[in-house]
């Protein structure tokens, strides 16, 4: 019996200004459940176009997961309080994510948590938040897949994963992936 839920082969890239009108496409392409999963309540089009332009502009980094050139799962890394100065975050930061309903099952938002978390960690986040809706099935999922203690308070579940410190070799290695990125944009540009 053939595989219905077949794991894809994204690329999973940091997004950069150049990416503003993937992004727009993206949070308008999202149904109407999976926008309000994402945002923890509905939003209308002209309300997620006005935050597509805003998260590009704000503290934290922005990833994207592409299958076939177009961005299908979009994860953002954001400081949980003011960030220190240079290019730490501080020591606890959030991870809010969402893939498109047609994605799902089939690593991507696996994918766009571990580049977040990689990010998060080089930046010196000891604790990455996830948060969610408690009827969010996917994301919840996810979260304990990955390691989250999540729990359910005050109509949310909300967990974190603790990460390890930053290594000379995770720095490199991120290092060379956002030079990549960097040129893949360049080129999708």
């Amino acid at each position: 019996m053939p595989d219905t839920h077949p794991t894809l082969h994204p690329v999973i890239r940091r997004l950069w200004p150049n990416d503003g009108p993937a992004v727009e496409a993206y949070f308008l392409r999202l149904d109407p459940e999976t926008r309000a999963n994402r945002f923890m309540g509905a939003l209308s089009d002209a309300a997620a176009l006005t935050y597509a332009h805003g998260a590009m502009r704000a503290e934290g980094l922005m990833f994207g997961g592409f299958v076939d050139g177009v961005l299908r799962g979009l994860g953002e890394l954001r400081p949980a309080s003011a960030p220190l100065t240079g290019f730490r975050l501080g020591v606890q930061a959030e991870a809010a994510f969402a893939v498109e309903k047609a994605y799902r099952r089939k690593g991507l938002g696996q994918a766009l948590f571990r580049r977040i978390a990689a990010a998060a960690r080089n930046r010196g986040v000891r604790d990455l938040h996830v948060r969610c809706l408690p009827w969010n099935r996917p994301m919840r999922e996810l979260a304990v897949k990955v390691g989250a203690d999540l729990r359910i308070v005050g109509g949310e579940a909300d967990g974190a994963v603790h990460l390890p410190r930053p290594t000379p070799v995770s720095l490199w290695q991120e290092g060379v992936t956002e030079a990549v990125d960097f040129t893949l944009a360049l080129t999708a540009a």
